[in-house]
């Protein structure tokens, strides 16, 4: 595979093992994407992801999240894929990241065939595409890369080799990689103790580019009609504002049924400002949780000011 290259851009991958990180300093020692550690198996989340996830996007990084893959079944591969793409709604979901989510299948603890090893691959993929609507990317390491077929190419690959001096070695479904681990002692400002190096295969901008289409925004929802704004909070509502409330609740109320999740981190704030700005009359109920697009249209309408006092 291709040496690494001096313009290519800079990143690392972090898990509960770096502890509390200073994102902003990751940031200005020129870190540009980070890779988040976000399950593993059918039932363990990394208790820093979500933090972490928050922290990385606030700094302006470029944000994606891998999961450690241990299926040895299809059934077993699918329900890791469900796992994973849970979590991933607890930060908006894997189209609010900038970077396409990760199987990261490096070893083989069920002492699975190389054929058996494809299908359970091929399963988790399929499957956290089909949930997720972003094509994944492959992580394993050098000697595991071997075990994938040519099928399997059609998928980015990240492959960790810490050398300075080799690089990867070609394989059936790779010749190139997209990213290229190569420590895992790395040192960082903003993060105590070492940490995994990560290069992709292009600058800064060529990264962005690259997977923009792969992980699209959600299309953010059209501006209601005028008048929108609310009344203000705890007063009487004259005629015409009791109209714009109406159909600014109307509007709520249809993205709010459809299928629903709870409060992700990055709308928190948004959700809480627009329960208090009107006790007396509230837009909206989250008991039972809302939809994506709900808590999209209730961000984008806070930071318009809409709820301001």
């Amino acid at each position: 595979m291709q040496t690494r290259s001096s313009g290519n851009t800079q990143g690392i991958d972090v898990s509960r093992y770096q502890g509390n990180i200073d994102w902003a300093k990751v940031k200005t020692s020129g870190m540009t994407f980070v890779f988040i550690k976000a399950t593993e198996g059918q039932t363990y989340t990394d208790p820093n992801f979500q933090k972490n996830v928050s922290g990385a996007l606030a700094a302006g990084m470029l944000v994606g999240t891998y999961h450690f893959f241990r299926a040895t079944s299809t059934d077993g591969a699918k329900a890791e894929a469900v796992h994973y793409a849970n979590t991933l709604n607890k930060v908006g979901g894997a189209k609010a990241l900038q970077l396409p989510p990760v199987m990261d299948y490096e070893n083989n603890p069920g002492n699975l065939s190389k054929a058996q090893i494809n299908t359970v691959a091929k399963a988790f993929l399929t499957e956290l595409q089909r949930l997720t609507g972003v094509k994944p990317i492959i992580y394993t390491g050098n000697s595991f890369a071997g075990n994938f077929e040519p099928s399997l190419g059609t998928y980015d690959l990240w492959v960790a080799r810490y050398s300075s001096t080799r690089v990867p070695d070609d394989q059936p479904a790779w010749k190139r990689w997209t990213f290229w681990q190569y420590t895992d002692s790395g040192k960082v400002n903003g993060i105590s103790g070492n940490v995994d190096m990560n290069e992709f295969e292009g600058s800064a901008a060529e990264l962005r580019a690259r997977y923009a289409a792969a992980t699209p925004k959600p299309p953010v929802p059209s501006e209601p009609t005028k008048p929108t704004e609310p009344p203000k909070g705890g007063e009487p509502m004259t005629a015409e504002e009791k109209a714009a409330f109406d159909a600014l609740k109307a509007q709520v109320d249809k993205l709010q049924a459809r299928q629903q999740m709870e409060v992700p981190v990055w709308a928190k704030a948004a959700v809480d400002a627009a329960l208090a700005y009107d006790t007396k009359n509230p837009l909206f109920s989250i008991d039972n949780g809302a939809s994506y697009d709900f808590y999209r249209f209730i961000t984008v309408m806070y930071r318009r000011g809409l709820f301001k006092k």
